[in-house]
This record gives structure tokens, C-alpha cells and sequence, in this order.
């Protein structure tokens, strides 16, 4: 067993749903949530790829930290249509602190469980993950 700080495993849907984005875009985005009892990452909801960024955010809770992966969607400067696969470390200010650290400390190992993040952003509110922070950083 690994020891607590790195203990943190990571449930295998979780690397199957996103390489099903990744690979054949089934997906519009993935909501993780760490089950603190069972000191694992699942998958807790998929977004169809009809839905789009409200449906997205929609699903991130007011007072509860998140991880989350969004295929998005742009144009480039020269009208060539692009996507870009974004990691978003949804962390509000008012979700409990302990939460805050177990999100925080296991970030950097899940993400790297998961081959083709591009992009990565941090977010206390919903202005620090808004539609033009995307397409600022997409670019």
C-alpha cells in the first residue's frame, strides 16, 4: 500500500472516460470527485457532446471542490476550427479546507494519470473559469 499522502488511487474509469474524449470525443467534459472515505477519484458525471460550457459549469458545486476535463471547442485567429482538452481544479473558497488540501495534494499525480491535458486552469469562482478565460488560454 502507498503511503497516505501519495495514497490517493485513482478509480480506472476515470483514465477509460477520458481517453473516450480524448480518442473518439464521446464526451463534452468529466466531473471527478474524490470519494474521501474510499480515498479514490471517480467519475461523477459526463457531459454529452451536444452540451456545452453552461451545462458544464452547471455541474460544478457551489461549495465543493471538483477536478474536472472540458474538449473545447474554438477558432483560431485564421477561422481554423481547433480543440483543446482542459484540466480544471475547481476549488471554491467556501468548500471545507480539509477537502481544499486532499484536492490540492493529489491534483498533480491524478493529472498526470491522465496522458493529453493541454491546458491546465485553477478555480476559486466561477470569473476565474469563465468562457474568455478559456479562450484566452486556448490560443
Amino acid at each position: 500500500m502507498a503511503n497516505a499522502a501519495s495514497g490517493m488511487a485513482v478509480h480506472d474509469e476515470c483514465k477509460l472516460k477520458f481517453l473516450e474524449l480524448k480518442t473518439k470525443r464521446t464526451h463534452r467534459f468529466i466531473v471527478f470527485k474524490i470519494e474521501e472515505k474510499q480515498k479514490q477519484v471517480i467519475v461523477e458525471k459526463l457531459g454529452e457532446p451536444t452540451e456545452g460550457y453552461e451545462d458544464f459549469t452547471k455541474c460544478l458545486p457551489a461549495d465543493e471542490c471538483r477536478y474536472a476535463v472540458y474538449d473545447f471547442d474554438f477558432l483560431t485567429a485564421e477561422n481554423v476550427p481547433k480543440s483543446r482538452i482542459f484540466f480544471i481544479a475547481w476549488s471554491p473558497d467556501t468548500s471545507r479546507i480539509r477537502s481544499k488540501m486532499i484536492y490540492a495534494s493529489s491534483k498533480d499525480r491524478f493529472k498526470r494519470e491522465l496522458d493529453g491535458i493541454q491546458v491546465e486552469l485553477q478555480a476559486t469562482d466561477p470569473t476565474e473559469m469563465g468562457l474568455d478565460v478559456f479562450k484566452s488560454r486556448a490560443n
